[in-house]
């Protein structure tokens, strides 16, 4: 006799967003076990992905085998005065069997608003016939709005277009997002620069010692000079993802920058917090080729970033870094700041090894604090499938 259940099949939607993808459900299509967070839920989209996988392929599910490709969002109606959408993000593991719930995804925040509307959350009559509408979305995991400015056409979400978006191949229509309160407004630790500084030493046992700018805006992140590390800035992901030696490194830096920055109160709980906190390095302006063969010229951007995601380098750059870019790139002194010349910016333009992007953010000096009201970028977002995933029964 068979024992083995048949599948189930859960309705879902495919989306990009930005250089990312992920499978997107509605909450209340969750089967019961799954609608509250739990080893349930997790089981749940481990399986959807294709993951844990060992051979790292994620073949037997909808990742594609990298951090940007194995990615889960659940909507639901916001029930926050004054929000439209409730987002909630779990970054999953490609080789562990766990989901990491402890930061925003960017990139896949383009791609909430439209999806929200595919999936009935916006009132009909909010949408208008033709232009934009706002849609205000609470970001579950961290605790924060953002605004997406999504484009309407005929009364239906307008997809293509021409806004190109490196390290994306196809252009699409721009979808601008704002990230409001961007920085951890915390008073513990800090806030936004939990150390409160914007420049630390850190130290890292049998490694060595690094220039670190340590800050919560975003998404967590830790920035050092590309040249302490004995690299230019204009590494692709061949450079690095073949060499075990520089991403355990990479790996020991992010540990004993998560401890410093408060976020694991001993070592061995960054392993089970892989998304967060993301590492990355910047340089001085300079030019190079990008992964897809175009010539970038050092006077078209002002830095140089390459960022580290789930323990490989990021092929363009996550959104949640990019806002932490934005914002670091404000604050006079920051390692970030400094590699982009000094002074006070409202925006910059880094180059990372698909191409450039431009992130702006809106920074003031209140009592002494440096306070920074949003971020802002600009991303897109198609709808690549729609329907049902299907799971084996038997998998809470």
């Amino acid at each position: 006799m068979n024992n083995h259940p048949h599948q189930i099949k859960v309705p879902a939607t495919y989306l990009r967003g930005g250089t990312s993808k992920g499978v997107f459900f509605l909450l209340e299509d969750l089967p019961a076990p799954a609608q509250q967070p739990g080893p349930a839920r997790d089981a749940l989209l481990l399986r959807v992905l294709g993951s844990p996988d060992p051979y790292g392929k994620q073949i037997d599910g909808m990742g594609n085998a990298s951090s940007s490709t194995s990615k889960a969002v659940i909507l639901s109606r916001s029930t926050r005065p004054g929000h439209d959408v409730d987002y909630l993000f779990g970054q999953v593991s490609i080789n562990q069997p766990f989901v990491d719930w402890s930061g925003n995804c960017g990139n896949l925040s383009a791609a909430v608003g439209p999806c929200a509307i595919h999936m009935g959350l916006i009132d009909a009559a909010r949408i208008p016939q033709n232009g934009t509408i706002p849609v205000r979305i609470w970001q579950a995991n961290i605790g924060k709005t953002i605004v997406a400015h999504v484009p309407i056409t005929h009364g239906q979400v307008q997809e293509t277009g021409d806004f190109e978006l490196d390290g994306v191949t196809f252009a699409a229509a721009e979808v601008a997002l704002e990230f409001m309160d961007p920085a951890d407004d915390g008073d513990e630790g800090g806030g936004m620069f939990p150390t409160g500084n914007v420049v630390d030493t850190l130290e890292v046992p049998g490694v060595g010692s690094f220039a670190a700018t340590l800050i919560n805006a975003g998404i967590p992140t830790i920035f050092l000079n590309a040249q302490e590390l004995g690299y230019t800035g204009t590494e692709l992901q061949g450079a690095i993802n073949g060499d075990a030696v520089a991403l355990a490194r990479f790996e020991a830096i992010r540990a004993h920058g998560a401890l410093r920055m408060g976020l694991i109160q001993h070592l061995g709980e960054a392993t089970t917090r892989q998304h967060t906190p993301k590492i990355a390095f910047v340089a001085p302006r300079a030019s190079y080729t990008a992964s897809s063969g175009k010539a970038i010229d050092a006077k078209d951007i002002d830095l140089l970033v390459r960022a580290i995601s789930m323990g490989q380098l990021h092929h363009a750059m996550m959104g949640t870094a990019a806002v932490a870019i934005g914002t670091a790139a404000a604050i006079p002194g920051t390692l970030v700041n400094l590699a982009a010349g000094g002074g006070v910016r409202s925006s910059v333009r880094f180059g990372h090894p698909s191409g450039t992007l431009r992130v702006g953010a809106e920074a003031a000096q209140i009592n002494g604090q440096w306070k920074v009201t949003k971020a802002l970028m600009s991303r897109s977002a198609r709808i690549l499938m729609e329907g049902w995933v299907r799971v084996p029964g038997g998998v809470f």
